[in-house]
């Protein structure tokens, strides 16, 4: 098995009724009968969109003494949720034991957390336990920008014989105090849809953003880029609730900011819109053609300076000469009105190839000599 050829079914065809995008909600963590009821007859009665209620049962924190979850007495309590609301529902797995006990009490869609997707081990115990059982799961990235692992943990699941896979996209762990708790890198969420393009994938703003003011615009960003569903937390009081209180929302404020959302189609249905986008994107690869070639007569440029520098025993990096140029080229990017901070990571990369052909070029003429 490769990830281009993998078995997956279509996230319509899960058994969750209703449009798309596939909407989960619910509290971080089952707390209480009560609270878990409450948020969801509040869901269904303001945010009819909602057609998974999620809830965290077991909670894996970073230090102990923390509110680790409810435990299996919190089942039950989703059990009497989709009873008397119908709303399907949805738990986080980090080990074959609560992969038997979630099965056990009929919890409809499992997925693996960003903690767990990081350890092949336990990754691999949950494929074990999951093996014959036809039920929906899906990965959580790992917390660390490796796409690897996160392909590797879906390959396991669906080694196990899960067909109904998807991926839930919640950031990376980005080490610094960002604007978001997890930044989106969303080129890896991009990369992992280019290699599965048949795997469903979910944005989690909530995980992503950390705090409630931004979750409209990390929702919206998700759905432009054709994802399939949003996982967003709800809970009656936000701000009591026993973890993550901070990027939780009221089902009415859930509702607000569902119905902020605007859906747009990948693709144009009439031939006018085809055309149209056709005709630009012709443009695009001619542009893009223009660019490689750019690029290519640039690294020709540096592998004649490189020759140069080495007949004459120069240093390959001056820095004031980068200095100079980086400045100079930033300057022109502005006018251009290219974004700032797009045009130093962008040349910054092409300095970077500038030293690896410099410094391959020399270290070649060095071996050369010694022959």
């Amino acid at each position: 098995m490769t990830t281009t050829n993998m078995n997956l079914v279509p996230i319509e065809k899960w058994g969750v009724t209703g449009e798309s995008p596939l909407i989960i909600s619910g509290p971080c963590s089952a707390e209480t009968a009560d609270q878990v009821m409450e948020t969801a007859r509040a869901l269904v009665k303001h945010a009819p969109q909602v057609k998974v209620f999620r809830a965290g049962i077991w909670k894996p924190r970073t230090r102990p003494n923390s509110f680790e979850g409810i435990g299996i007495e919190g089942l039950s309590w989703l059990q009497q949720v989709k009873a008397e609301t119908g709303l399907l529902t949805s738990v986080e797995v980090a080990n074959a034991n609560h992969v038997y006990e979630a099965l056990k009490h009929g919890i409809d869609i499992l997925w693996v957390g960003a903690r767990t997707t990081v350890n092949p081990f336990s990754v691999q115990e949950i494929a074990n336990a999951l093996r014959g059982v036809d039920v929906p799961v899906m990965i959580k990235n790992p917390i660390n920008p490796d796409l690897q692992l996160w392909l590797g943990a879906i390959e396991r699941i669906h080694l196990a014989g899960i067909t109904r896979l998807g991926a839930i996209h919640r950031g990376f762990s980005s080490g610094q105090n960002g604007r978001f708790r997890n930044a989106p890198q969303w080129k890896l969420a991009i990369e992992l849809k280019r290699l599965l393009p048949d795997l469903p994938m979910v944005c989690d703003p909530s995980h992503i953003c950390g705090r409630r003011d931004t979750l409209l615009e990390i929702s919206q960003k998700a759905l432009d880029l054709a994802m399939d569903g949003l996982m967003l937390e709800s809970h009656p009081n936000p701000d009591e609730a026993w973890s993550d209180k901070n990027q939780q929302l009221t089902p009415v404020a859930l509702a607000e900011l569902l119905g902020q959302l605007k859906l747009r189609k990948p693709e144009g249905e009439d031939s006018e819109t085809v055309d149209f986008l056709s005709l630009y994107r012709d443009e695009i690869d001619l542009v893009d053609l223009e660019i490689l070639d750019t690029i290519a007569r640039r690294a020709k440029v540096v592998e004649k300076i490189a020759k140069y520098k080495k007949e004459h025993k120069m240093t390959i990096l001056q820095v004031s000469r980068w200095d100079e140029l980086l400045k100079d080229r930033l300057a022109i990017a502005k006018k251009l009105g290219l974004d700032d901070k797009f045009s130093k990571e962008l040349y910054q990369q092409i300095h970077l190839m500038s030293i690896r052909i410099q410094t391959r070029v020399m270290n070649e003429k060095e071996e050369n000599v010694g022959k």
